[in-house]
């Protein structure tokens, strides 16, 4: 079985594209083909004189000769046989009729590089017959002697293989590399992730435990505060614990929505959008074709939008409010407008947390995004672009 592959088998991609080459290799490549290019222009040309329908011709040919040869390193780098055996059988003939019409220079050349180029880029079954034809073709148009025809021959066929082991031996080092390098980066990400869930376990165990024993004894206390006669101190008192225990509900679902983006369980932005503005006149619309966000970029967005939301209660309170959520090509933008309300001194507004939207211009800048936020036609507009 490995016997009949060796034979049947193409030569690798990476073997045939040349991607594995150094630069000082593809610098030698390509001053060869400049080269022989230029022989076979001087092997056309010189030894004669030509009128201008002749160097037309002759020009014509060569430049043919080119694009052929170029045609056939595609159709081999696609692995099509017949095109490519068709196209070293165009280039063999063009051969024997450029020595038939005394250019002896290009023809060889033309035999020479079939040859070559066959053994180097073709599975052995196609490839050492298209030589073989090549090769006695040149053999038969030699004339310095039969050992010196043998030597020949016997040198470019071994050059031919030659450049074909040394092809598949860079290509199998290119490959190794690229496995290396995604191997490195499976082993980062999984190390990244296990840092992450850490850490999500510590938050957990400290924060969420925390913040539900408070809401546990907030609700204790209200419910003793609601058992005392009614009165002002009272009613303030109560009024302050149920604020403390609402701040504690939600700093509590903040929480675990940070915990779930630390372990990759987060729920789509749209289902969190719409949960955030269910108790507000406002509306929300999702463009593009929707697709999973990364954890840093879903966690900017949804704290973005809350922020934006925060700063339109506290300072336009009653305000329509539209939420665009737009996906691009490679990038998620989203926008927080609202109908009315003014901001005082125009700046950006925090948020009780602390965590203003100037806070958000940085954490999108550090993502490589833009957050921009100022007056619109009617109210005030938030604008948020983060790559994804």
């Amino acid at each position: 079985m490995t016997t009949r592959t060796t034979w049947t088998s193409w030569p690798s991609w990476e073997a045939l594209s040349g991607t594995s080459r150094t630069r000082p290799r593809k610098l030698i490549t390509w001053s060869i083909r400049v080269g022989l290019l230029t022989a076979m222009l001087w092997g056309t040309f010189s030894g004669g004189q030509f009128g201008p329908w002749e160097i037309v011709l002759g020009l014509v040919g060569v430049l043919g000769c080119a694009f052929a040869a170029w045609a056939f390193f595609r159709t081999s780098l696609e692995h099509r046989l017949w095109p490519s055996l068709g196209l070293l059988a165009l280039l063999m003939l063009v051969a024997f009729g450029a020595q038939q019409a005394g250019a002896d220079v290009p023809a060889v050349i033309l035999w020479c590089g079939c040859a070559i180029a066959a053994l180097e880029r073709l599975p052995l079954t196609a490839g050492l017959p298209a030589t073989a034809v090549a090769l006695g073709a040149y053999a038969v148009v030699n004339t310095d002697g039969w050992l010196s025809t043998a030597m020949s021959t016997a040198g470019l066929s071994l050059a031919g293989y030659v450049l074909r082991l040394d092809a598949e031996a860079r290509g199998s080092a290119q490959r190794l590399l690229v496995q290396e390098r995604a191997a490195r980066k499976a082993e980062a990400e999984t190390a990244a992730l296990d840092e992450r869930a850490r850490i999500a376990r510590e938050i957990h165990d400290v924060l969420a435990h925390s913040l539900s024993a408070q809401l546990v004894h907030l609700e204790a206390a209200r419910l003793l505060i609601e058992r005392e006669p009614a009165g002002e101190f009272r009613d303030r008192v109560l009024e302050r614990v149920v604020a403390a225990r609402a701040m504690a509900r939600e700093g509590l679902a903040e929480t675990r929505q940070a915990l779930s983006a630390l372990r990759g369980e987060v729920s789509p932005v749209e289902e969190f959008l719409e949960q955030l503005v269910a108790t507000d006149p406002a509306q929300v619309s999702v463009e593009g074709e929707q697709r999973t966000l990364t954890a840093e970029a879903s966690q900017t967005v949804r704290r973005v939008a809350q922020e934006a939301l925060t700063n339109v209660r506290k300072h336009a309170p009653g305000a329509r409010v539209l939420v665009r959520l737009e996906y691009l090509p490679d990038e998620v933008a989203l926008e927080v407008s609202d109908s009315g309300g003014r901001r005082p001194g125009g700046e950006l507004s925090g948020s009780g947390s602390g965590y203003g939207l100037l806070g958000m211009r940085e954490r999108a800048e550090l993502m490589g995004g833009t957050l921009e936020a100022g007056p619109g036609e009617e109210g005030f507009v938030v604008s948020l672009r983060v790559p994804t």
